[in-house]
């Protein structure tokens, strides 16, 4: 993307908290050249002399700190001002509850205002746990001289961007497209009928350094208003319309051919392989970003490889997911005391974090930890997986089940300041005293100096702001730590996990980061997922995993029971039964923000993993309904593929549709999968409906994959499933509760298997005969005729393009049969015309 506009009061990218998505989506790929630029408000308007900006950009963003405020709401006496915001649902609304600004929610409330006094629009969208949000509030609106520059000459408004990405998605594209990158907190300046004439992010509080101050733009955008107000009216129209054109896609193909699917993932995976860091894991340079779907596509095209033939690629591909996984536990970017992964690396080592940790992270980097260890084998990977899920059970969940958002990079140190990382750093000394005659040993461990350890890399302290503290990380492997210790590995591994866990009681008697305890539908998507996920892959560990905090070493149905209190809160609070639609979150109340598409797609996500572990239809019938209103509400019937936002918001100018993987994958890349498995959970017209419908979606994003394939890596795993033609069915037939059938469901899904879809079925439960009498007869014939002896065995049948192998009632056989590529058979029997044969043990 060209970048035409290089403001003079653009923020370095250092003080932003960059977006998740670090590279512009296509539908922002604008020729800038063509946008209208504010000749009005050229660089030197503010009688600044233009000295170059910074590009928002990875390579320049640095850790910072600052003090602000504890994020505690007291009561309305201990404050002069309390804003509109305080009845808003919001954890990020409520933390500007009290500044003197006269904020307004996204509303036509404020809407109407702009419009009848024919003011600009201030907007400002940030998150909770943004640190660079908290600074800017600090400095300017907590200011009096500056809200009363707001509130004369402005109406301005505050968003939560995780309530309503909708609006941050508008927005954002405006500022990428015209400032050549974006990040929080945004600020942009829009016409009283929501048009943008300026956009940026952070503003420096004062004049300093060929920059202006935020006053400094207020007083000189609020003079021009007044002067000029019919020349923005008109240019901010045509500059909107032009990125709205740009978001329009083309009618697709109905479905993309094998080979297109096939050069998708391959030139995906050899993008990857361009950018690979074989030295210390990831893909491109400092900061490094934790994107599971980089590392899924991976996975997937090890299995897609190595069943090909092509052994090479298959190691490669293997090698580069591993290594990546493993540097990156072993990093500060992994909370090595209390488990759970930080946002992302500032440096190149895995090293120092930006601490804040988000949901949206933790559930994908655990399943792919899960899928990880199903594939090799290697315990470590299920062990982060369950540092992670351990973490979130402890920390980030509601009494009734629901997961948290996510954890502030920001808390208080021993002074009172607040500081990025406090509440995750030590000095030697601390370490000493905590761990006494163990101290040597972690300290050799975790990488500990009594000057600080953040000296890996220049980018990992710039400021000094770390001097005297450490952010652990595994320096040396295990055996190489008892070696030196003169102990046995196991010696050391109790040892270690007893320091962890000293620490721990001791951290946690520092104040906390602030919590969001805002609720997302989606995010509790990805959550229910994992859980589901690990309560059947961890019963592999063999022998079954002991405490080592921060893994808890529970057993693996502990997961499960969290998975379905999360289904259940999600249930209960933010689900409206009559009309089909989800509520985006809740926190004190359910918000009446309705749900984007990104929260449908991962809820049926996490829903048919939770199916296919408990075998209760109950969870895939809420997840037809569910892919039903994501279909009324979000489908492009010209393209194919899912919109963002449902539409029916006059409020919002532009619809756009996701096109990039990045932190939060893309709705539509979720989607396809999820279609191709409802596709093989369904026969008949219904089913053909889904895999169409499948197809259709990943076909809308042709042109993306084909420029740009490393875009979407999730959706090139979709494209995994529709190049098999259709997933492997895993019939598993047997009371639920029985350990016969457990053992099977344990290894049907315990073999990484991306093209599998586990049907368990309880032939003498009634709603399992219903649903599947009038979704899948097929499948219930079979079980039936096979199960219909009084105290039969519970079995499995491994089926793949209509046809089934013989049923085992041997669990070591079926995970036998689960580890054969996709093209493996015979004997084999069609799926409908299934006989009783003779069971294979």
């Amino acid at each position: 993307m060209q970048r035409v506009l290089q403001s003079a009061w653009q923020a370095p990218a250092w003080r932003v908290c960059l977006p998740p998505t670090i590279t512009a989506p296509s539908s922002t790929r604008v020729d800038v050249r063509s946008c209208w630029s504010p000749a009005f408000l050229p660089h030197h308007f503010f009688g600044w002399s233009r000295r170059p900006s910074t590009f928002y950009t990875p390579k320049n963003i640095l850790p910072v700190s600052s003090a602000f405020r504890p994020m505690v709401t007291a009561g309305p006496s201990d404050h002069m001002h309390t804003n509109r915001l305080a009845k808003e649902e919001s954890p990020y609304l409520l933390q500007h509850q009290h500044n003197p600004v006269d904020w307004y929610p996204w509303s036509t409330e404020a809407f109407d205002r702009a419009i009848q006094e024919d003011k600009p629009i201030f907007l400002s969208v940030g998150y909770s746990t943004c640190h660079w949000c908290h600074v800017m509030e600090r400095e300017s609106f907590e200011d009096d001289a500056t809200a009363e520059l707001l509130n004369n000459s402005f109406v301005s408004i505050k968003v939560d961007r995780e309530e309503r990405p909708d609006v941050d998605k508008v927005y954002m594209t405006y500022v990428q497209a015209t400032q050549g990158g974006g990040g929080w907190p945004m600020s942009c300046f829009l016409t009283p009928d929501l048009k943008p004439f300026l956009g940026g992010t952070y503003f420096p509080p004062q004049d300093a350094y060929g920059r202006p101050g935020f006053k400094t733009v207020l007083k000189r955008i609020a003079e021009v208003w007044k002067q000029k107000k019919d020349d923005i009216k008109l240019q901010s129209a045509d500059s909107m319309q032009q990125l709205v054109d740009m978001t329009i896609t083309k009618g697709g193909q109905q479905s993309l051919s094998d080979s297109q699917a096939v050069i998708a993932m391959d030139s995906c995976t050899h993008m990857l392989a361009a950018r690979y860091d074989d030295k210390l894991g990831g893909f491109g340079n400092a900061p490094k970003f934790p994107r599971p779907s980089e590392l899924n596509l991976l996975l997937v095209q090890h299995a897609r490889t190595k069943a090909a033939g092509s052994k090479a690629e298959a190691k490669q591909s293997l090698e580069m997911a591993t290594f990546t996984l493993q540097q990156m536990a072993a990093g500060g970017m992994y909370d090595q005391i209390g488990g759970g992964f930080h946002r992302y690396s500032v440096d190149d080592h895995w090293h120092i974090p930006h601490f804040e940790k988000m949901l949206y992270d933790n559930p994908q980097l655990a399943s792919t930890y899960l899928d990880a260890f199903a594939l090799t084998g290697d315990r470590a990977f299920a062990e982060v997986a369950r540092g992670i899920l351990d973490y979130l059970r402890r920390d980030m969940t509601h009494p009734k089940g629901g997961i948290f958002s996510a954890e502030d990079a920001d808390s208080s140190d021993k002074a009172g300041t607040k500081k990025e990382g406090a509440f995750y750093v030590w000095t030697s000394q601390e370490i000493r005293e905590v761990l006494d005659d163990a101290a040597p040993m972690f300290i050799s461990h975790y990488y500990v100096k009594d000057v600080g350890n953040a000296d890996l890399n220049p980018r990992s302290d710039p400021h000094g702001e770390f001097g005297g503290l450490n952010c652990l990380r595994q320096a040396q492997s295990l055996q190489e730590t008892a070696k030196q210790a003169r102990v046995s590995e196991d010696e050391a591994r109790q040892t270690l996990a007893a320091c962890r866990e000293k620490l721990h009681t001791v951290r946690g008697q520092r104040p906390r980061p602030h919590l969001d305890d805002k609720i997302v539908a989606g995010w509790n998507g990805m959550a229910i997922q994992a859980l589901a996920s690990a309560s059947v892959i961890l019963q592999q560990e063999d022998p079954p995993q002991a405490p080592a905090f921060p893994v808890e070493g529970c057993h693996p149905s502990t997961y499960l029971q969290a998975a379905i209190k999360a289904a259940e809160f999600v249930q209960q609070h933010l689900w409206d039964s009559s009309s089909g639609r989800l509520k985006r979150s809740f926190c004190r109340n359910p918000s009446a923000v309705q749900g984007f598409a990104d929260d449908y797609s991962y809820l049926i996500g996490g829903l048919l993993e939770l199916y296919q572990v408990t075998g209760e239809t109950k969870w895939l019938q809420w997840c037809q309904r569910l892919q039903t209103t994501l279909d009324e509400l979000f489908w492009d019937q010209a393209a194919g593929g899912y919109f963002s936002a449902a539409g029916d918001d006059p409020s919002i100018l532009m619809r756009a549709k996701e096109d990039y993987d990045g932190a939060e994958p893309a709705a539509s890349s979720i989607a396809a999968v999820n279609l191709f498995k409802l596709a093989a959970l369904v026969s008949g017209e219904a089913g053909q409906r889904y895999r169409k419908q499948g197809e259709r979606t990943a076909a809308g994003f042709v042109e993306r994959l084909q420029e740009m394939a490393l875009a979407m890596p999730q959706m090139c795993c979709a494209l995994y499933l529709q190049a098999l033609g259709h997933p492997r069915q895993v019939i598993v037939a047997g009371a639920p509760d029985a350990p016969e059938t457990q053992a099977l469901l344990a290894a049907a899904h315990g073999s990484f298997a991306p093209n599998r879809v586990v049907l368990p079925i309880d032939p003498a439960n009634q709603a399992s005969k219903v649903w599947y009498q009038q979704h899948n007869p097929e499948a219930w014939a079979m079980i039936e005729g096979a199960t219909k002896e009084a105290g039969a065995a519970a079995r499995a049948f491994v089926c793949q393009n209509f046809t089934c192998r013989a049923p085992t009632i041997d669990p070591k056989v079926l995970s036998q049969l689960m580890n054969e590529p996709p093209s493996a058979g015979a004997p084999k029997v069609p799926l409908t015309e299934f006989n009783p044969v003779k069971l294979t043990r």
